[in-house]
């Protein structure tokens, strides 16, 4: 079992004065990572691989501190990557990691992953906070995933 997550809230792009890089997570992101972690501490996390926008790496911060596992960056989880650089990743990571991505990301995957018969309990939806728990097979492609719901924190 992989971990896809997407990152916690980080506001809106339009709002932000920079690079959309270096736009950071808002205070209900940072209570929705915390959350996040508690969940995932307890599946078992051996690895973390971030997109390198600050949002993700932000998002994971609290879960390496809760599991001792490393954050590491990985380009092909950055927005706008190419479909086969993120399919790659997915069948080669070992079990147990954690991928945190962005939207186009995680749709894209989830899409190819329907249209290949995966089955996906849950349907096509990938909200920040949220997470999917992807199974392989032993030739590491997904057959199933279950999609878990951002957690519910105050506002």
């Amino acid at each position: 079992m992989i971990h896809l997550f997407r990152h916690s809230h980080a506001g809106a792009r339009r709002d932000w004065d920079g690079p959309d890089q270096h736009r950071p997570l808002s205070e209900r992101g940072r209570r929705q990572s915390e959350a996040v972690a508690e969940y995932l501490a307890a599946a078992g996390v051996t690895a973390i691989l971030t997109s390198p926008y600050v949002r993700c790496v932000q998002s994971v911060e609290s879960l390496a501190a809760a599991t001792g596992a490393a954050v590491v960056v990985a380009a092909a989880l950055a927005e706008g990557t190419a479909g086969d650089r993120v399919d790659e990743l997915v069948e080669q990571v070992d079990p147990g990691t954690v991928l945190c991505s962005h939207g186009d990301v995680i749709s894209g995957l989830i899409g190819r992953l329907a249209a290949d018969g995966a089955h996906l309990d849950g349907g096509q939806v990938w909200e920040k906070a949220s997470i999917w728990h992807l199974e392989r097979n032993q030739r590491g492609r997904v057959v199933r995933g279950r999609y878990v719901p951002p957690p519910v924190t105050a506002s």
